[in-house]
């Protein structure tokens, strides 16, 4: 089988399908021989589980994940790709490669046609301007799986990692946090791939939760108040969040002193149980107005 690390073999396999890579889908396949064995490895899947990768690439965590799991499925949009896939992946006879745009699937529903009632693992490397709505997405969905293992740019990573309440606290990380327990687990330097991105990237660990951590009457309302009060960070939440919701500043502050919060809070300061309180006095305030 052909040495997917090795960057003369993947030209070599990359030249002769006619492939070339995509800035559009920011391509970045891994060269490093010792990152998808690891990735493979903390995503915790074994024979008793089941992976689905997106953009499995040229193979490389494909072929670590068909190792240790019962069952594979590889979710790639370009479709260039199928056809080196079956050639990388030829020695394997537990991984279906399916020509599909993620975000336009129910993942649920093609995790079920492909492995019944056994759990599963979600494994990727994300490229940076897809990597929110596609965590988002497997979130919000509810996706099924029991957790996400995901290679995202190190930046990223910090923000999803970091602790509601914090500085690198932004939306993004409040709705992860509610929906799964995020770990940042290693770096990865940029020149572990080709075409070497221009920023290092690191790996984390998405823990679903059987739970949310609080308890809200209005997700959607919730996530919008989240949103708003990021909207514009550097701005104290009383002048931030009214223009988002049709609140007035005087309903704002009225809002954040029934939450015991400062008039002067920003929204990297709440916690997400700051949040809960914070969104269930603004609906009350906005129902009182009907």
């Amino acid at each position: 089988m052909p040495e997917l690390s090795n960057i003369n073999v993947v030209r070599e396999i990359l030249s002769r399908h006619g492939f070339h890579f995509s800035k559009a889908l920011g391509q970045n396949f891994i060269v490093n021989p010792e990152v998808c064995p690891r990735i493979a490895y903390e995503s915790g899947v074994d024979k008793d589980m089941c992976a689905l990768e997106i953009g499995p690439g040229i193979g490389v965590l494909t072929k670590e994940l068909a190792k240790r799991a019962k069952r594979v499925l590889a979710v790639e949009i370009d479709e260039a790709l199928p056809p080196v896939l079956a050639e990388t992946l030829a020695e394997f006879d537990n991984v279906t490669v399916l020509s599909a745009d993620v975000l336009k699937i129910d993942v649920l529903k093609t995790a079920r046609e492909h492995f019944g009632d056994t759990p599963f693992v979600v494994c990727a490397n994300l490229p940076y301007y897809i990597t929110s709505p596609i965590l988002m997405k497997l979130l919000e969905e509810g996706c099924g799986a029991e957790s996400i293992t995901v290679m995202v740019q190190k930046e990223a990573a910090q923000r999803i990692a970091a602790k509601p309440g914090t500085r690198d606290c932004g939306a993004l990380t409040a709705a992860i946090h509610y929906y799964s327990e995020p770990e940042k687990l290693f770096d990865v330097g940029k020149n572990s791939f080709v075409p070497a991105p221009k920023v290092d990237s690191s790996v984390i660990r998405l823990k679903i939760r059987k739970e949310p951590p609080v308890s809200v009457p209005d997700e959607k309302y919730f996530f919008k108040v989240i949103r708003s009060s990021f909207g514009q960070r550097r701005k104290t939440l009383a002048n931030s969040v009214s223009g988002g919701l049709g609140l007035t500043k005087d309903e704002i502050l009225c809002a954040l002193e029934r939450c015991g919060l400062s008039p002067t809070a920003r929204a990297e300061e709440l916690s997400l149980e700051d949040f809960a309180a914070f969104s269930a006095a603004l609906a009350e305030i906005t129902q009182s107005r009907a």
